[in-house]
């Protein structure tokens, strides 16, 4: 009896008209698009969460150009399997073939020395790379390496995009079309996917062959349904890892120290990359607590370069700590929230003028025409404080840092409350 492959591989396009998705990288015009169709492609780095299309586009590449193409999964590959591919390539170009696409999959888990191991390769022209990673490329990729690859973003598949997937996967799926399934409801589908395609058709596959619905309609219920009775099979591929982490980071949020460290012994236990939840801890150290107790970004920053040289699974250990403490710690998210109303307000605003006092004079004409003229120095002040105005004319008295309510930041409310005299409304 042939295998079935599962629908995921089955609806996996074989074209760019087919791709789903990454219009600003592969839509008419776009500039990856140009670069396929003028059969001149870069080394290349795909950026993005997961299910967004990352090992399609590598395959669709590699198909439309019809090179050869070798993967790699940085999870179980070494050195040796890129000098096994380094060798293939040679071999290739020796008699007078094409050059052939790498692909490695989870590029940010390869560690230094197989970064280097493809360095000469790539420089040479002898492979063409690509590169899929979930994670920051300028945190886990080498620089010399990251300085021959074009990074490109991939972005979570659109809500209107997923929605034509399901329906067209029904229409043309061999298996599901003679189901003759009916959706009510996409809702259910869209939230649990979260953007990513194959997580959406596993999903769909879950919910065709978990019970006769021939003729039943599927809607939300029946969907949450299913999916909370299967979630073992559900999540048999790794889709928890988005999952955990994101109740990792809500239970930190939520001052639950308990849940916290459950939730990281879940990912120590699954293999997760000790930098990896570090940095996440660097991260909320600034958005969930910030100066409600500055402390916390301090241990936070120290967690992550203690990681970053002991590794398992002493590692552990400095994770609980700064786990613990961090839910434990007073919650803020003001400085979160004030730098996301300052970049609305340049963006509604514009370019507007530095006030002259404000500017720097460094030439005497400068100083003629007014920049720096009646600047007042704060620490020439008592409290090394003066009341003058930091912000251009069109926009001044905005306040866009508002204290949260806790000791730390009750203090700052009232020391701004002190200097500014309600000019601000602390």
């Amino acid at each position: 009896m042939a295998t079935i492959l599962p629908l995921a591989e089955r609806m996996r396009p074989r074209t760019l008209d087919d791709y789903i998705g990454q219009k600003h990288l592969v839509g008419p015009q776009a500039v990856l698009r140009n670069a396929i169709n003028n059969k001149n492609i870069p080394s290349m780095i795909f950026w993005g969460p997961p299910g967004v299309g990352k090992t399609t586009l590598a395959l669709i590449i590699a198909n439309t150009l019809e090179r050869p193409f070798f993967s790699l999964s940085a999870i179980n590959s070494g050195v040796k399997d890129i000098r096994d591919v380094i060798d293939k390539a040679k071999a290739l170009r020796a008699s007078g073939g094409e050059q052939p696409i790498l692909f490695i999959d989870e590029i940010h888990r390869f560690s230094k020395s197989q970064q280097d191991s493809l360095l000469g390769a790539v420089e040479n022209g002898l492979v063409t790379l690509i590169g899929a990673t979930t994670e920051n490329p300028s945190f886990e990729v080498i620089s010399a390496l990251l300085s021959r690859c074009q990074v490109y973003i991939l972005k979570p598949i659109e809500k209107e995009d997923l929605i034509q997937l399901i329906d067209t996967t029904i229409q043309q799926d061999e298996l599901l079309r003679t189901k003759q399934l009916k959706i009510k409801e996409y809702e259910a589908f869209l939230r649990i996917s979260g953007g990513d395609a194959r997580k959406l058709l596993n999903l769909l596959e879950l919910v065709a062959n978990t019970e006769d619905i021939h003729t039943k309609q599927i809607d939300n219920h029946l969907v949450m349904r299913l999916v909370q009775q299967n979630l073992a099979m559900y999540d048999k591929s790794g889709e928890q890892h988005y999952d955990i982490i994101s109740a990792f980071i809500k239970s930190i949020r939520g001052s639950d120290p308990n849940a916290a460290v459950y939730w990281l012994a879940r990912m120590i236990e699954g293999g997760e990359d000790p930098k990896f939840i570090a940095r996440r801890l660097l991260i909320l150290a600034s958005e969930d607590i910030g100066n409600a107790n500055p402390n916390a970004l301090l241990l936070a920053h120290t967690c992550f370069q203690s990681v970053s040289v002991i590794g398992w699974p002493e590692s552990r250990i400095i994770l609980s700590q700064a786990v613990t403490y961090l839910a434990s710690s007073p919650k803020s998210n003001a400085a979160y929230e004030a730098i996301n109303k300052a970049q609305a307000l340049v963006k509604q605003t514009g370019d507007l003028a530095v006030p002259l006092h404000l500017r720097n004079a460094p030439t005497k004409l400068m100083k003629e025409i007014g920049y720096a003229q009646d600047y007042q120095y704060s620490h020439a002040f008592p409290g090394n404080f003066v009341d003058q105005e930091f912000l251009p004319d069109a926009v001044k008295g905005t306040k866009l840092y508002d204290p949260g309510d806790n000791p730390s930041e009750n203090k700052l409310r009232e020391k701004l409350k002190q200097n500014w005299k309600g000019k601000y409304k602390y």
